[in-house]
């Protein structure tokens, strides 16, 4: 009896190390499954041409917590100052000398003191496409709001994001940091893959190494966090655009550079919102976002404009013009 028990035992453990073993086998191949970049989608590097960077401000620094220095640019307002000030972000693979320059400059010239933040991992900000932890882009925004803070004690700030720079946006609207700010605009955003205003893989734009992904986070769940630094999302850009364009993200930056979850961001936001987006956005469904904010309190309000594409809703003169006079006529809560 004790025998027939003891080779039962022995034979319980064997099968238990075999999956175990199996199972160890299928992550290691999981997160070694190679990220593919999918080729340029011409469309935004087109847009991208069509800003005149003539006046592009020079790259400042501030110190984040860590001692990093990050960049951003000034815009000092250039029509007559109307009290209101407005921090803008980038979209994915982007920074602040890009596409968003043109609204940035025309949030100035409309009286509104802007700063256009080249967010960690991008532009002139840290290690490219990579960050040290999931959260560390909310440490940095809340550095950054000290340093505007200390040439512009009382402003009332908009914090408007553009692409995978909106939903980070949101994910910082429904955080406890919100109160940094006096209202959130969303432009085109990226709300998450679960969202209905997703084409997939983003139009082309982006595609996830989805094994990688997924292994990934099952070591999470096991509590193993070794891995963060591999890249898992790429992007679309120009062949010989490194220099100006972020080829891919680390798991790490992909998950902080985005939502929580757009329900769980809505839900949580209690300062007002605004969605602008183009009718003719290749990337997002423009006509699904009414859907996805539907019987969210405080309401968001949601508006599209005619004729605009994904990065045209940064730079085409009709777009930038109807966010920059909205940014400073709206009430600042409302």
């Amino acid at each position: 009896m004790a025998k027939s028990l003891l080779i039962g035992f022995f034979s319980a453990v064997r099968w238990l190390l075999c999956l175990v073993g199996a199972a160890a086998l299928l992550l290691t191949a999981l997160v070694a499954t190679p990220l593919k970049s999918p080729p340029e989608l011409r469309s935004l590097s087109e847009g991208r041409k069509t800003v005149d960077f003539s006046n592009l401000p020079d790259v400042e620094r501030f110190s984040a917590r860590d001692g990093t220095l990050l960049g951003f640019r000034h815009y000092p307002a250039t029509g007559p100052a109307i009290g209101r000030g407005a921090i803008v972000i980038h979209g994915s693979s982007g920074s602040s000398g890009g596409s968003i320059h043109a609204l940035s400059e025309a949030l100035a010239a409309r009286g509104v003191e802007t700063w256009a933040i080249d967010i960690r991992g991008h532009g002139t900000s840290g290690s490219r496409g990579d960050i040290g932890y999931v959260g560390q882009l909310e440490d940095d925004l809340t550095d950054f709001v000290a340093a505007v803070r200390k040439r512009a004690p009382t402003l009332p700030l908009t914090l408007i994001g553009h692409s995978a720079g909106g939903g980070f946006a949101l994910r910082v609207a429904g955080s406890p940091i919100q109160n940094l700010f006096a209202r959130t605009v969303l432009l085109a955003p990226y709300l998450g893959y679960d969202a209905p205003t997703n084409y997939p893989h983003s139009g082309g734009w982006a595609n996830a190494d989805i094994p990688r992904v997924l292994g990934l986070l099952a070591l999470r769940k096991l509590g193993i966090d070794c891995c963060a630094a591999l890249p898992t999302l790429a992007f679309a850009v120009p062949p010989h655009s490194e220099m100006a364009l972020v080829p891919a993200y680390s798991d790490r930056l992909m998950r902080n550079f985005a939502t929580r979850g757009y329900r769980t961001d809505l839900a949580a936001a209690t300062r007002p919102l605004t969605i602008f987006s183009g009718t003719d956005d290749e990337l997002m469904i423009a006509e699904k976002y009414a859907e996805a904010v539907r019987g969210i309190a405080p309401p968001v309000n949601v508006k599209l404009i005619e004729g605009v594409n994904h990065i045209g809703i940064v730079s085409a003169p009709r777009a930038v013009s109807a966010i920059a006079d909205d940014v400073a006529n709206s009430e600042p809560n409302s």
